[in-house]
Order: structure tokens, then C-alpha cells, then sequence
């Protein structure tokens, strides 16, 4: 698969960096994402690339960078996916708690994504150096790797009026937000690759805030020899899926949401 087949950054661009994100002259192409108009979506990343891809959509929704840390053990997950599952699921979790606490206002959906490259069962996640990138692109040179994007979705339950069991009642407790989650994985063989080539891209700065140590969707398409699966998925977030899973947990009660 040629880098033709990957969306640029261009492509894929938004109206800006604003924390309240459309971009101008699109449109939300998928019945599912017009539901959600007038309902408070947060997208609890910092990722420009997972902000563009949602945002192409026409949704709108804020960005709120999650603040968990990160720190969980590889050795305790038995699968790279479920790692990345729990990832997610605790960056969502993390914003929609601190934002039902701090804003009068619950959010509706929240939105985490976490996104791992893992070969021969060893997770890769973001290069702490140069020549911990070096090592990365190194390892994965000439070989399939898997690029794994999990995505947890949290729903609060719908407001009632004060004193039925609104959060905001003093009286009544907050509501337990519902949280599901999924995972995209994408096959990537990388052609062989000279150490010539590696210091030219690791030099560009490119690998350095990406899983892997590449972006499958800029400068990193020029390493990759083929990929199967959601390129979108591969680029840090699954939109076709994510689309059918909200589908799936909003169904004919989206209006009540």
C-alpha cells in the first residue's frame, strides 16, 4: 500500500486549535454524530491527529487533554489491546470525572483514545529520545508490526429536574457514567531500512510524540511497504468504528440523551 492511501495532515485538518472544535464547510456526515447536536462532546486528548479526524465530522465538541498518567504496567496486561483498552478507558474516565466535579455542567460524551505499536508482543509507545527512537524504527525495520487505537466512549445518564435525581441536586447522588471501549488493529510491514534513512527521519523530529516512533500518516508513510486494516485507526483514531459503536449505544434512545 502506497503513502498515497493515508490521509494527510492537510487532509485531515481542522479550524484551528481551539478548544471548541469544527472545522468550517463540513458537515457531520453520519445520522449518529447529528443526534449529538446541542449535547456537550469532549474529546479528551491532545492529539492533533485524533482532533482533526473527529473534527472532520462536523461534530462539535471540546478538547480537554486527559491528565492520567500513563503509568500502567505492560507485564499486567495479558494482550497489547487490552493495555491500550485500559488507557483509554482511564483518560476518558479522568476528564469526565474532573469535569462533572469542576463545571456546572456534566458533559455528555467523553471520549479517550490510546494508541500503541507492538511487535512480537512487545509494546512500543512514544520514544523518550533519539536514540530511543532509533531503536524503535531499528526493531520494526523489514517487519509486521501491529498499530493498535483503543477507544473508550463515556455517557452520563440523561439530567432529570432538580430534586429527581439531577446531579446537580444537592440532595441526590451524581450519576455513574457509563463507559464501553474498543480497539482497531492495523497490520504494518515496513520495507528494510538503512540507518542512513532512520537518522534522516528520527533528525525531522517527527517520530518523537508517536507511538512507534512514526506517523503512518506524514513523513513515516515512506517506511511502510504495505498496511492491512483502519488506516484511520493506524493515524489515532478509528472513525468508521467509532461511528458504529456510538450507533450501537445510543440507538433509538440517542433523543433522551
Amino acid at each position: 500500500m502506497g503513502a498515497a492511501m493515508f490521509p494527510s495532515a492537510a487532509a485531515l485538518s481542522s479550524a484551528g486549535r481551539d478548544r471548541n472544535c469544527r472545522p468550517s464547510g463540513t458537515m457531520a456526515l453520519t445520522p449518529v454524530l447529528r443526534r449529538l447536536h446541542g449535547r456537550r462532546v469532549v474529546l479528551a486528548s491532545a492529539s492533533p491527529r485524533r482532533r482533526d479526524i473527529l473534527g472532520y465530522t462536523g461534530l462539535r465538541f471540546e478538547v480537554v487533554p486527559s491528565l492520567f498518567p500513563e503509568t500502567l504496567d505492560h507485564a499486567t496486561f495479558a494482550t497489547p489491546h487490552a493495555y491500550a483498552r485500559e488507557n483509554a478507558r482511564r483518560k476518558a474516565l479522568e476528564v469526565a470525572l474532573r469535569l462533572r466535579e469542576k463545571d456546572q455542567r456534566t458533559p455528555d460524551v467523553v471520549i479517550g483514545a490510546d494508541t500503541v505499536v507492538a511487535v512480537s508482543g512487545l509494546i512500543l509507545e512514544k520514544p523518550r529520545d533519539k536514540e530511543d527512537a532509533m531503536r524503535m524504527l531499528r526493531r520494526l525495520s523489514g517487519r509486521q508490526h501491529s498499530v493498535i487505537t483503543a477507544v473508550a466512549i463515556v455517557l452520563f445518564p440523561p439530567v432529570t429536574t432538580p430534586g429527581d435525581g439531577d446531579p446537580r441536586d444537592p440532595g441526590a447522588p451524581p450519576p455513574d457514567p457509563e463507559v464501553t471501549s474498543f480497539h482497531e488493529e492495523t497490520l504494518v510491514t515496513f520495507s528494510p531500512l538503512t540507518d542512513e534513512l532512520l537518522h534522516d527521519y528520527v533528525d525531522s523530529g517527527e517520530p518523537m510524540d508517536k507511538a512507534g516512533g512514526y506517523a503512518l500518516q506524514a513523513l513515516g508513510a515512506m517506511l511502510v511497504e504495505r498496511a492491512e486494516g483502519d488506516f484511520l485507526g493506524a493515524a489515532g483514531f478509528p472513525l468508521n468504528r467509532f461511528c458504529r459503536e456510538l450507533q450501537g449505544l445510543l440507538g433509538a434512545a440517542t433523543s433522551d440523551l
